[in-house]
This record gives structure tokens, C-alpha cells and sequence, in this order.
């Protein structure tokens, strides 16, 4: 069933993030085209449904997008909102990311318990976080610490510092700021300790390919650097074939016409870390990734990944 052109459905999860960011999206969309209908549909995906199970252990790829996009296949909706970080760099047949609006703060922040930065925790101290990504760079800055992890919604997430007797948790910065809650956070850490994950801090619209007219009303949301950036990002996580929950970053930045890529790929104990730092013309940056992405897999990173996923079994 396809609706109307003055109708869009979006397809979101259920999670308050995820319904502030598809809220968000719905009112951008009915302030620029008057009289436009949009209304969101909450689909549960496999992410939501397995709580008590690490990311990694089943299987890493489109757990939070691809009932959505069975849904948005099926015409059951037309659009879908995406936290950029969440989805894979191969998409279904039909479908694409047709607009990534400005991106938030890309940084992880350090939520702790007595107002402690990173570099204060005592010895020994108690993280909590959910991602490999995170726990060996960590681990890699802080071979001292007890990385505990945790999965759950940001509320679930901070309510375990308590619950699980956690010194810090981390969290994406863009997240907590978007649901107002900038207050908490006790460190936005520096990027040269924990390099994002592709996307993070960026939202993204999948469509279909051919809807000319929804693709046509989405398009005014699209952040040029952004979008740049987020190629450059994804072309190398491509390269390497990762998903979204392996220990993989990758950050890219836009200054003046030139696009800068930094990323690593980290062994599951923090020990071994590669990393590279490309550059070129912000409109190249698929190519940059994909060099980035050879590079590392040249030096070992093939070796790291394989380790990876066999321990994630």
C-alpha cells in the first residue's frame, strides 16, 4: 500500500531516543511543506527484542533497521529514521539513505557516579558500556579499568550505575543532548581516546530508490558536510566489512574543501590498536575510506576482525 503525496509514514523504533529523532524529522518535514500528513508507525526491531545478549553475540548487522525496512518495502511505510550509527553499509535492494541532516556532537561522554573525569576514576574502576569500540580503546587509554557491559535504552543504561554498582557509564553525547540531557554529562572525551563510530551523532532518512516524490520532500533536510563526511566513514567500514557492533571507528571532518578521515580498528583486549589518518577533497571522501579501509586491512586489521568475530561466537 503507497500513500498519498500528502502523506508521509515514518517508520521508527520504539525507543525515546529513536521517537525524538523521528518526531524531530515529522516536524522539519511539516514545517517546510504546508499541509503535508506525517504520522509514524513504531516497529520493534530485533535490537529491541534481545536485551540479554551482547550486540556482538547476535550478529551485528541491520538489528536495529531491517524490520523497518521489510516494513518500508512492503509500502507499509514510506520513510525511515535511522541513527546513522546503526546502520549497515549494505542496504536492501530498493533502498537508500537519501538525507543525513547536520550532525550532533560526535564524542562519547563519561556519565560518573561522583563527578569524576576519565582521567580521575580510581584504579580499577567500574564502566559500563555496551560497545566493543568503546571497552577497548578503554581499555587501550585505561588497562586498569572493569569494563561491564550493558545494553538497554539510555534510561535503562544509567539506571545500572546504580543497579550494577558502576563508577561511570558511556554513552553517545549526541543522544543524551538530544533528550535534554546535557546536564549529566561529566566528560565529552576527546576523540584522540575514543574515536567515534561511524555515525555516530548523525541521523539518517532511508526511502525507496524510485520515490521520487517523497525523496523529493526529504531532500530540503540533507546537511552537505555531513553527508560527505558520513561516505567517507561508511566507504571504509565497507572496505573492512564490519558491522556497526565491532571494535571499528571512524570519524571524518570537513575543513574548508578538504575532508579528514581518522580510524582504527582495536583488538578485543585494548592491547593492539591500528589507526590512520587520511585526507583529501571533501567530495572524494568515498575514495578516502575505501584507502583507509585497505590500509588497515594490510597492516592486520583482517586478523583483529576475524579474532572478533570468532569470540563472538
Amino acid at each position: 500500500m503507497f500513500y498519498p503525496k500528502d502523506k508521509i509514514k515514518i517508520g521508527t523504533r520504539g525507543s525515546p531516543l529513536a521517537l525524538w529523532q523521528a518526531e524531530w524529522i515529522k516536524s522539519r518535514l511539516e514545517e517546510i511543506h504546508d499541509g503535508l500528513e506525517v504520522e509514524l508507525v513504531i516497529i520493534k526491531t530485533t535490537g529491541d527484542k534481545i536485551l540479554d545478549a551482547p550486540l556482538a553475540k547476535i550478529g551485528g548487522k541491520g538489528l536495529f533497521t531491517k524490520e523497518i525496512e521489510e516494513a518500508m518495502l512492503k509500502g507499509e511505510v514510506d520513510i525511515a529514521v535511522h541513527s546513522m550509527k546503526d546502520v549497515p553499509t549494505q542496504l536492501p535492494a530498493g533502498l537508500e539513505i537519501s538525507v543525513i541532516t547536520e550532525r550532533e556532537d560526535p564524542r562519547d561522554a563519561l556519565i560518573s557516579k561522583n563527578g569524576q573525569t576519565l582521567a580521575e576514576l580510581p584504579k580499577g574502576a567500574r564502566v559500563g558500556t555496551g560497545s566493543l569500540r568503546r571497552r577497548t580503546q578503554l581499555l587501550n587509554h585505561r588497562p586498569d579499568l572493569e569494563i561491564i557491559p550493558l545494553r538497554g535504552n539510555v534510561q535503562t543504561r544509567l539506571g545500572k550505575m546504580e543497579s550494577e554498582n558502576l563508577d561511570a557509564v558511556i554513552l553517545a553525547a549526541a543522544g543524551l543532548k538530544r533528550l535534554g540531557r546535557e546536564d549529566i554529562i561529566t566528560e565529552a572525551i576527546s576523540t584522540d581516546i575514543l574515536l567515534p563510530g561511524m555515525g555516530q551523532g548523525a541521523i539518517g532518512i532511508e526511502s525507496r530508490k524510485f520515490a521520487l516524490e517523497t525523496i523529493e520532500r526529504i531532500l530540503p533536510l540533507d546537511h552537505e558536510e555531513t553527508h560527505l563526511a558520513l561516505d567517507a566513514e561508511r566507504a571504509f567500514l565497507e572496505v573492512l566489512g564490519g558491522g556497526c557492533q565491532v571494535p571499528i571507528g571512524a570519524h571524518a571532518v570537513i575543513e574548508g574543501e578538504n575532508l579528514i578521515l581518522k580510524t582504527l580498528v582495536a583488538s578485543l583486549d585494548g592491547e593492539t590498536i591500528l589507526k590512520t589518518e587520511k585526507s583529501g577533497p571533501k567530495a572524494d571522501g568515498k575514495n578516502i575510506g575505501r584507502e583507509a579501509g585497505r590500509e588497515l586491512l594490510e597492516r592486520g586489521a583482517d586478523k583483529i576482525l576475524k579474532e572478533v568475530y570468532e569470540e563472538a561466537g
